[in-house]
């Protein structure tokens, strides 16, 4: 079953993508909640016209993008936890990054961080998807609070 989707959807594709589904998947879920359209003839061509105008604005948010993941690559991030030895007391996730982020002036949604959750000192990587095309890595260092 061949869909439009009208809103991102996690591990599936972006908005107005035209993606296969298994037919249950789009008749219960996706079609219901809003997520998608049928990808008829008629909707293809429509979509291939709202694309094809929309082309312009597309570039200038990917360059905006693309100006946001130059000041994430300039940045050092250094969080700090209550640790014990290496360990630490709790972990960081997605939350703790995106504090850091706002606290540099770089103001992200949450969901748009990927990384694995810390439970250690050290050095870590975390991904940051700023649009569809553009994705930044993260460097940045969990240390011990004093």
């Amino acid at each position: 079953m061949e869909l439009i989707l009208k809103q991102d959807v996690q591990n599936l594709g972006f908005k107005d993508d035209i993606v296969k589904v298994k037919p249950g998947y789009g008749r219960n879920f996706l079609i219901p909640q809003g997520f998608a359209v049928l990808a008829t003839p008629s909707s293809k061509k429509v979509l291939a016209e709202n694309l094809k105008q929309r082309a312009h604005k597309e570039q200038k948010a990917v360059n905006d993008a693309k100006a946001v993941a130059e000041q994430i690559k300039q940045l050092t991030i250094k969080i700090s936890a209550k640790a014990g030895g290496e360990k630490l007391f709790g972990s960081i996730n997605n939350a703790d990054i995106v504090e850091q982020l706002a606290a540099n002036g770089i103001d992200i949604d949450k969901k748009f961080v990927t990384c694995s959750t810390v439970k250690r000192v050290g050095k870590f990587t975390a991904s940051i998807r700023l649009h569809r095309e553009v994705i930044v890595e993260l460097p940045f260092e969990v240390v011990a609070e004093v």
